[in-house]
């Protein structure tokens, strides 16, 4: 049978881990939100919203009440998913957990979702990786969380799920300054946009390297690319048709509850 889903190979590999970077498939919304919409935060019904997100739980295997997501601000602050409120979510980007049979997840409309695993320690994580929570280091943060709870770098497995592709990310010629401050090499990033003075900007391809440069050598990145691809929701190309509101895509993973 068909998933509807993103996955992706290295994290698939895991016994005793699932997860989802979760499409716009088989959701209640409609209109703009049409699918899986799983923002809170959007303007959308919230009852369409609640039964998206419990759809969003099943996925990976876990009841309707297990599922954990934050506020997201584009910061690199991780928190423990354990021990947050899920009725008053914390204004974070990532976030950690050991209890099995919890879903943890982050949405994105074009940033970039990051799932990692320790198969050993028994810890996941999830983190919301746009280029300024990314600049600022969210994956570092979240490695280090991990560690905190007895993970080990070199064991960690990773994934960057679908975001906003390389060939889609426009930006303004001043964007790279920021990232050329913190490391010159990262003008690797940049490509000119023929014809304009915007730049092309890899987003996965700059998560990934953040990622190696914290010791995560088991990395990969699914390819797809929110804006090209109207399978999930992007924020940039709803802009473009001059919606109001966007839906928001939910990556999920989640440690098997044991027997």
């Amino acid at each position: 049978m068909h998933d509807p889903h993103a996955s992706a190979d290295n994290l698939g590999q895991i016994p005793g881990v699932q997860h989802r970077f979760l499409s716009r498939a088989g959701g209640v919304s409609a209109g703009i939100y049409a699918g899986l919409n799983c923002g809170l935060g959007s303007d959308d019904d919230r009852a369409h919203v609640i039964e998206n997100r419990a759809r969003a739980a099943r996925a990976v295997g876990a009841d309707d009440d297990q599922l954990r997501t934050l506020y997201q601000v584009h910061s690199a602050n991780v928190v423990d998913a354990e021990a947050m409120d899920p009725g008053n979510p914390p204004q974070a980007d990532a976030l950690v957990c050991t209890r099995p049979g919890m879903a943890i997840g982050v949405l994105a409309a074009d940033c970039a979702p990051v799932l990692f695993a320790d198969p050993q320690a028994r810890i996941v994580a999830a983190a919301h990786a746009g280029w300024r929570g990314a600049l600022d280091g969210v994956v570092e943060a979240t490695v280090a969380e991990m560690e905190a709870r007895g993970a080990e770098r070199t064991r960690i497995t990773a994934a960057v799920g679908p975001c906003i592709g390389p060939g889609s990310y426009e930006v303004g010629p001043e964007f790279p300054d920021p990232f050329l401050a913190q490391d010159a090499t990262n003008e690797i990033f940049f490509a000119p946009r023929p014809g304009s003075d915007r730049l092309l900007f890899d987003l996965p391809g700059y998560v990934r390297t953040r990622l190696a440069r914290a010791g995560i050598n088991a990395h990969t990145a699914t390819g797809h690319d929110t804006y090209g691809d109207e399978n999930f929701f992007s924020y940039r190309r709803s802009c473009h048709r001059h919606e109001p509101d966007y839906g928001r895509n939910l990556s999920l993973i989640i440690l098997d509850a044991k027997d």
